[in-house]
């Protein structure tokens, strides 16, 4: 069996053929698309290779996006770490730094990695370029692991929705840590039970965030929602590796996130008419005010 539709499923049959949640994934590509494992590797890598691209182009110019809203971000945070006193630790910082970046360049009309989406493009190479450059990782590992984000997102997809119009930010952004923190689990030697219970408890932790950009453009909040993006899947990656269990398996909480997402009003889900989006200084911002 190559395929799977849940996460039960997926453990399943890497427990039976003792392989990760990558090499599942990977092998569920060559049996669906009727490529050589060659081909589906220079497929992911090249995206692996716009994601470097994009955190690199970031932490070396000063980007400004079309709405205004955002640019200089990610040299901020690089001045800010080069300190040496910061809250949330080097490589957290460095990952968010990533995280933001990447929305920068997303928001200036660069060339991102849509995983899951445009909205929450920063998670995934934030958590991925950080820990590789803060570990010294080879790239080989950096490529499987996001195999093992693509088979959380496809699992999130085809049960639930990753669409902020659809679900909110929890289906966006939320669906990005969940994808997130299970390769960070696999890149640190997590089994894929402790990669699906990292997926699991960032989902869980960020259900029911709204969908509110400011003016209807991807830039406020949405590119600081990446790097708190981060931060939850870094830390859920570290609750799992402890040997700390989800009590709610990965299935329940994509089949509740949904549920959740349906019950959002239509103002809440990428509409920008509610939430932040709805504020004196965001109608402010959206008419010129900065």
């Amino acid at each position: 069996m190559t395929d799977f539709k849940t996460a039960a499923e997926l453990l399943s049959l890497c427990e039976q053929e003792g392989i990760s949640i990558a090499e599942a994934t990977l092998r569920r590509e060559i049996s669906l698309f009727s490529q050589s494992r060659t081909d589906v590797l220079s497929r992911m890598g090249r995206s692996l290779d716009i994601m470097r691209a994009a955190v690199d182009r970031a932490q070396t110019e000063t980007l400004h996006s079309m709405g205004g809203l955002v640019g200089g971000e990610a040299m901020q945070i690089k001045s800010h770490l080069a300190g040496g006193y910061t809250a949330s630790g080097p490589l957290t910082g460095l990952a968010m730094g990533y995280a933001l970046g990447v929305m920068e360049v997303n928001a200036a009309m660069g060339l991102i990695v849509a995983a899951p989406t445009a909205g929450s493009s920063g998670v995934i190479p934030g958590v991925l370029m950080g820990l590789g450059d803060y570990y010294k990782l080879p790239k080989e590992q950096l490529l499987s692991a996001l195999f093992c984000a693509g088979g959380v997102g496809y699992l999130i997809m085809r049960n639930a929705t990753v669409s902020g119009a659809e679900g909110g930010c929890q289906a966006e952004v939320g669906s990005a840590a969940a994808m997130a923190a299970a390769a960070a689990t696999q890149l640190l030697g997590g089994s894929p039970a402790q990669a699906l219970d990292a997926a699991a408890v960032a989902l869980m932790n960020l259900l029911g965030v709204v969908c509110d950009p400011v003016g209807g453009l991807v830039e406020v909040p949405c590119q600081k929602r990446n790097a708190v993006g981060v931060a939850c899947a870094l830390t859920s990656a570290d609750m799992a590796l402890a040997g700390l269990r989800s009590h709610i398996p990965l299935d329940e909480v994509i089949t509740a996130m949904y549920a959740v997402g349906r019950s959002m009003p239509h103002e809440l889900r990428e509409t920008a008419l509610g939430g932040v989006a709805a504020t004196p200084s965001a109608c402010a911002l959206c008419i010129g005010g900065r």
